[in-house]
């Protein structure tokens, strides 16, 4: 039996099939971001663990970790901070190269988002194999930030990325489970 937040979420997180290539189950949670009540909870559920905590920081991953992460900052009273793709930000950057399925990327923030010391928690919308977030950890870490958990809506546990998280010390915070990807 599922717990009325798991219900809610799901309820409101859309599956589309075959994108953005054939086998893949894209889940998109922009109709979870449209659902007032949804997305509330879910905000709620990310905060509770932390609230009342001294967190610095929230950083967000591009893109849809930026609206979760805003809202999180909001309501933990904390600095909101963005990882981005290569070239968007416009002051002086710290950048990680990661591998990508067919290849590398880059990320990258601003060198002065984070101060050493500062405790943090990174925020995305869903953990599949990680790759993202273990580059988002390294950065954080390049610059000295303490990464206190790393959270997300969804989980894909089929693809390991919480324990590819786990491995590096980094406690994952995760709202919903869809096994196969």
């Amino acid at each position: 039996m599922k717990s009325s937040l798991e219900d809610t979420l799901l309820a409101a997180i859309r599956t589309i099939p075959d994108y953005p290539k054939p086998g893949i189950l894209f889940r998109d949670i922009t109709t979870l971001l449209g659902n007032a009540r949804a997305f509330r909870r879910a905000i709620d559920e990310l905060v509770h663990p932390y609230a009342g905590q001294k967190i610095d920081k929230i950083a967000g991953i591009e893109a849809r970790g930026f609206i979760l992460g805003g809202a999180v900052a909001h309501q933990l009273s904390a600095g909101f901070v963005p990882i981005r793709k290569k070239g968007k930000l416009p002051f002086e950057t710290v950048r990680v190269a990661y591998s990508l399925e067919y290849g590398l990327d880059e990320m990258e923030m601003h060198k002065d988002g984070v101060s050493p010391g500062e405790k943090v928690i990174l925020v995305d919308d869903l953990i599949a194999t990680g790759g993202t977030a273990e580059a988002a950890v390294k950065l954080l870490r390049q610059i000295g930030a303490d990464i206190l958990a790393a959270c997300f809506v969804i989980d894909l546990p089929d693809l390991g990325g919480r324990a590819r998280l786990e491995a590096l010390g980094v406690p994952v915070r995760t709202l919903i489970g869809f096994e196969g990807h």
